[in-house]
């Protein structure tokens, strides 16, 4: 009789562990913090590669803006000089004069025109050219920006380069105006 009594109280103390619930909160919440952190920082980072490839698109088509009309041509507007007005139209975040790449190319046809993006194993494949064309020429403009990603999870991220970071690419094609 007296093992069934300290038996029991063994017991009673498991019984009154479990029924204590003065610590499920923290407990549960450290069950599900991983993984709602994680889809947090992923909802925030892809919303994040959005507007930055948003921006790029808009500075491209701004800047192109000047080769259509004639007046980057009628000023004699260089590379750097063109390279410098996509940059105008970029915020600070952006490095743009140590990362951001303009390619101004001229073609006879839309059809052969080149809008893909120049990666090949993770690496930028191309030379910058700029030729800004003349009257009545096709014109495609394609600047790109290495965006650093910040989040990997179980070797799922929106990187596309072997360095980690996202290739964004902003293109714009056009027929130049009879200026």
């Amino acid at each position: 009789m007296a093992m069934l009594r300290r038996l029991s109280g063994r017991f009673r103390f498991f019984r009154r562990f479990r029924k204590d619930q003065s610590g499920a909160s923290a407990v549960e919440f450290g069950f599900v913090a991983m993984p709602f952190f994680a889809l947090m920082f992923a909802i925030i980072e892809t919303s994040l590669t959005f507007f930055t490839s948003q921006i790029l698109e808009t500075a491209v088509s701004d800047a192109s803006r000047l080769l259509m009309t004639g007046q980057a041509q009628n000023a004699g507007m260089s590379a750097a000089q063109f390279k410098n007005q996509v940059c105008a139209g970029l915020p600070a975040f952006f490095d743009c004069q140590n990362k951001v790449q303009v390619d101004v190319r001229t073609y006879t046809a839309y059809l052969g025109s080149d809008t893909n993006r120049p990666l090949t194993n993770g690496l930028v494949n191309w030379v910058p050219q700029y030729n800004p064309g003349g009257k009545g020429d096709i014109v495609v403009v394609r600047a790109i920006y290495p965006m650093p990603i910040y989040t990997n999870f179980y070797g799922q991220s929106l990187a596309n380069m072997s360095d980690g970071s996202l290739l964004l690419m902003a293109s714009s094609a056009f027929k130049n105006e009879p200026f």
